[in-house]
């Protein structure tokens, strides 16, 4: 399996326009995981998140770097996050990532960086939340799921990558499991930014999900309201 291809194909970013916003390290660690395109961006790109999210609204990335979408986005809101919350500032105002910054997001921000708790690739587990997140109000029904497998048989991935898709699809959300990925809190900040940014936070399901797993990942409240912060941001509905 290439987990870097299927995070791509979740996320409908092309990776030329990332790559070359980022350097050294960076770019080396990213692999051609980010891109335009972004999360819900991806969306008129075909990824896989835009059928997760299925009725729910239309969510666009807003702009600045969240334009250039997928794990180079994602690396940047959480390690802004981070760094606002470390620096005591508020939540309600604190600056988001502009493109630039992408090329200097620490090196422990970018999914490739560190393997998940279970020894298993981290971009699986970003994967793994994202499936959860979209389910957690309970929407993907028979025929949304029916709908994302025969997308996923026409991206061309091996039988690995489809088993694990298909598996993830088919089973219920095991919140343990999702926050259990997360062998840093750098990584903890991922799940629960990803996740975010797959959510209505405004669904009374859904924004028990995301407490439940903020909890879980034992993220402090301060940092939850920063990458809260940085979704928001980030994305605009239609």
């Amino acid at each position: 399996m290439d987990p870097t291809r299927l995070l791509n194909q979740f996320l409908g970013a092309d990776a030329k326009a990332a790559l070359g916003q980022a350097g050294g390290f960076a770019k080396e660690k990213m692999g051609g995981m980010g891109g335009m395109g972004g999360f819900a961006g991806g969306a008129a790109a075909g990824g896989l998140l835009a059928l997760l999210l299925g009725n729910k609204k239309v969510r666009k990335m807003a702009g600045g770097v969240a334009g250039y979408g997928g794990a180079a986005a994602l690396g940047a809101l959480a390690f802004k996050a981070y760094q606002n919350w470390q620096q005591g500032k508020a939540a309600a105002n604190a600056p988001v990532p502009t493109p630039a910054d992408i090329r200097h997001t620490d090196e422990r921000f970018l999914p490739s960086a560190t393997p998940a708790a279970n020894g298993q690739p981290f971009e699986l587990a970003l994967v793994s939340a994202m499936i959860g997140a979209a389910k957690a109000d309970g929407h993907v029904d028979a025929d949304e799921q029916k709908q994302l497998f025969e997308q996923v048989d026409r991206l061309g991935l091996d039988a690995e990558a489809k088993a694990f898709v298909f598996d993830a699809l088919a089973r219920p959300a095991d919140l343990s499991a999702i926050a259990g990925a997360a062998r840093t809190q750098e990584q903890a900040t991922e799940i629960y930014l990803v996740s975010r940014l797959a959510i209505d936070p405004d669904h009374p399901a859904e924004k028990a999900y995301l407490e439940a797993l903020g909890h879980r990942l034992k993220l402090p409240p301060d940092l939850v309201a920063h990458l809260d912060r940085q979704a928001e941001a980030s994305l605009v509905t239609a």
